[in-house]
């Protein structure tokens, strides 16, 4: 049976996929798994409304994401754990302990002095062709810091690796260089910093605070958006930093030019040193992020399904690694690496559904896969060489996008419902039994994602 540290982190991975952002920060830090009880997890958390939020608002996304991992789990229960020590986000790796050890939370791998999660280092960052020009830029910060590229700005999408290369910038240097100060901290850290320093009348003592670094890492810097006091803040920071050859360090997830909410100065400092974006990650980069995190797992997966999971799960590197903690798991259940057809429907039913792509533009590149005229699927037309094509665009409209069966065939050429029905059925029942149509199927699949 899985660890109940592990299975927390595990699910959490899921729960952070099937809420916002900002509820996952609030109301699932500093949770974890107290015991397990038969077909019972007692999930500890920091306090009695924290409690009642998970009961009333998350207990069926909890229930599912631990059933997913574990089907022997029948229902959650609620412990408050008041002695749960404070944690940023997820992010913070918690000790493994054994099933049968006592709930204790105090002793956390983030050093609180600076917060860095010792876990993000360049030797554990996959590096591609997507990411190649922003690991060049944070390499080069470690021969001359304070000097070249000051500051080191990187921007990109939710999960697509920013936090894990700049803080591998400061764990580098507090390796290296043990009498330089480090400090990572998020926007809205810093901002909350300031606005209780200023409550209580410390001001002074928050600027000596922050102005005592060698290396200042601030993450999503565009959370601190039309706050004019905290950015000014920031702008007199950043140039007590720069002009004594401090290193600076942003993450946003934007080039700073777009950053509205912000002030032309302080967005003027953010282009003044070295910008680099990382972009989605490309096909051979999401193999190699892949291969490397199944390595980490200590398991193994076969080179067809790894293909497959790279080509079916785009985007947000967090949403692969999910997928993958969760083809782990259910490997280590059942006890032997799980099939192709078991990896679809974990990938179909764990990863966010297709956006931005409208029912013309399916049709567009499916017709154009099986080289007919794009007009001919809403023909009446019953040749062969258009009705398999139609049918596909119909099972794919039905089974990736959830369209109802009216809505697709009133698209469609305005068909009967009841031609859907019996279109997408076909295609179903066929690719049981026919490989040849399944390949195509998935193929056409992927032109569609986006």
């Amino acid at each position: 049976m899985m660890a109940n540290r592990e299975l927390w982190q595990n699910a959490l991975v899921q729960i952070e996929l099937g809420t916002s952002e900002t509820s996952f920060r609030t109301w699932f830090r500093n949770t974890d798994i107290a015991n397990r009880e038969g077909g019972v997890v007692h999930v500890a958390v920091p306090s009695k409304i924290v409690k009642e939020w998970l009961m009333d608002k998350h207990n069926k996304l909890i229930l599912k994401a631990l059933r997913g991992l574990d089907p022997t789990i029948r229902t959650v229960e609620y412990t408050i754990h008041k002695s749960i020590a404070p944690v940023a986000d997820r992010k913070a790796p918690r000790p493994q302990v054994s099933d049968n050890a006592s709930l204790d939370l105090n002793s956390l791998y983030i050093d609180k002095r600076d917060n860095l999660n010792p876990r993000y280092t360049f030797e554990t960052f996959v590096v591609g062709p997507f990411n190649q020009l922003a690991h060049a830029a944070a390499k080069a910060v470690l021969d001359r810091p304070g000097l070249s590229y000051n500051p080191l700005f990187i921007y990109g999408s939710t999960g697509h690796g920013k936090t894990h290369l700049i803080q591998a910038v400061g764990n580098y240097f507090k390796k290296a260089h043990a009498n330089k100060k480090v400090l990572y901290v998020t926007s809205e850290r810093f901002a909350i910093d300031y606005i209780n320093a200023v409550r209580s009348g410390h001001a002074n003592n928050f600027k000596d605070q922050y102005r005592q670094y060698d290396v200042l890492i601030m993450d999503d810097v565009q959370f601190i958006a039309n706050t004019e006091k905290t950015q000014e803040e920031l702008f007199h920071l950043f140039n007590a930093l720069r002009d004594n050859n401090k290193q600076i360090v942003f993450s946003s997830d934007r080039h700073p030019s777009l950053l509205n909410g912000f002030e032309d100065r302080l967005k003027g400092r953010f282009a003044g040193g070295m910008i680099a974006e990382i972009p989605e990650p490309d096909i051979e980069s999401r193999t190699a992020i892949i291969r490397a995190k199944i390595e980490q797992h200590g398991f193994s997966i076969p080179e067809d399904i790894i293909t497959y999971i790279a080509e079916n799960v785009r985007g947000n590197i967090r949403e692969l690694e999910g997928v993958l903690n969760m083809i782990v798991c259910r490997s280590q259940l059942k006890g032997k690496v799980i099939s192709h057809a078991d990896v679809r429907a974990l990938i179909k039913h764990n990863t966010k559904p297709s956006k931005g792509v409208s029912v013309e533009e399916v049709v567009r590149r499916i017709a154009h896969y099986y080289d007919i005229a794009e007009k001919s699927i809403y023909e009446k037309t019953r040749k062969k060489e258009v009705v398999r094509p139609r049918q596909v665009i119909m099972y794919i409209l039905r089974e990736e996008f959830n369209i109802s069966y009216p809505s697709i065939g009133e698209k469609l050429g305005g068909r009967d419902h009841t031609t859907v029905i019996h279109s997408c059925e076909k295609i179903k029942e066929e690719m049981k039994t026919n490989n040849s149509l399944e390949a195509e199927v998935e193929h056409v699949r992927s032109l569609i994602q986006v």
